[in-house]
């Protein structure tokens, strides 16, 4: 079933964190196995934010676990530096999960190919302004486990996650990056039936794929038309021709929020806005959990793309 949630605020930075928390968790119901967060906070000139992981909430914590994450984790460090980057910073979220700020001005491709091929190691999100925190377990849980309260930030889109398809693990939980493009990611509700086909074909383009997920799919085929120089709402509107399935999607970039349903529009989405900002999700809940007054939302039409900009 799952649920999907985004907002974008539009007279600046809020505690966005806070807020899809309380959208999230409002949402249990729809998917208790995982939470994922994409949380766009502010830009710095010349350094990009990591986020990777060594591990999965689930793995086997045999007699030396530890060690090998934490040569893992020297592993990782070296590597950023041999593809040119100069680290500023690295914290432990968890025992498994890194963020990382690094002076990197060069191939995002270059420098996550150089990570990830230490063993275990996975990138979740890489970008100026783009963070991928994502777990097990609901909304509140993954939220106080990455101190996620107190981040500010303009815009973010969410999901919680039921497992019907795959296993429960960290690489099956949404949102999902758009490997090798920064600052761009997506979060799905729904199922592509030419999943293979795209697949194949942007593999053939180079891309990697780190899940089975067709949400990833639609991330990294986004992210591709519009390196082609499509907008994101001319990427968003090809996809309609070229992605079929039944499907409700929020992509979320540097500077936008854009939602997309096909044209049968059967899986749910509500939308609020106002001048200061833009709220929408699988369910009014969401919303109204973020919102201390009356509000009227409505749904967005079959076929419909609608993109909200800072």
């Amino acid at each position: 079933m799952c649920g999907i949630a985004g907002i974008i605020y539009r007279d600046g930075s809020r505690n966005i964190g806070r807020d899809m928390i309380a959208m999230l968790q409002s949402m249990k119901h729809r998917g208790p196995d995982s939470t994922g967060y994409a949380l766009y906070g502010r830009s710095s000139s010349g350094t990009v934010v990591m986020r990777y992981k060594l591990a999965d909430a689930n793995d086997a914590r045999d007699y030396d676990f530890q060690a090998r994450l934490q040569k893992h984790r020297a592993e990782v460090e070296a590597r950023i530096e041999q593809a040119g980057g100069r680290l500023q910073s690295v914290e432990a979220e968890t025992e498994y999960a890194f963020r990382a700020v690094v002076q990197y001005g060069g191939d995002l491709k270059l420098l996550t190919d150089l990570v990830e091929d230490v063993p275990g190691a996975e990138v979740l999100s890489i970008g100026q302004s783009l963070e991928i925190i994502k777990d097990l377990g609901d909304a509140e849980t993954v939220g106080e486990q990455y101190a996620l309260d107190g981040f500010t930030g303009t815009h973010a889109i969410g999901h919680v996650r039921m497992a019907t398809e795959s296993d429960v693990d960290i690489s099956g939980a949404h949102p999902y990056w758009a490997y090798p493009f920064g600052d761009i990611a997506v979060v799905h509700n729904g199922q592509l039936t030419n999943y293979f086909y795209w697949r194949r074909r942007l593999e053939r383009n180079g891309r990697r794929f780190q899940s089975e997920c067709d949400s990833e799919i639609i991330a990294v085929y986004l992210a591709e038309k519009m390196s082609e120089g499509l907008t994101l709402s001319e990427a968003m509107r090809k996809s309609l021709e070229d992605l079929d399935g039944v499907f409700t999607y929020i992509c979320v970039t540097k500077d936008a929020l854009g939602v997309c349903k096909d044209e049968l529009a059967a899986k749910p989405l509500v939308l609020f806005e106002s001048d200061e900002m833009v709220a929408l999700a699988s369910e009014e809940i969401a919303i109204r959990a973020i919102i201390d007054h009356e509000i009227d939302t409505y749904d967005p039409y079959e076929a419909e793309v609608l993109v909200w900009s800072l």
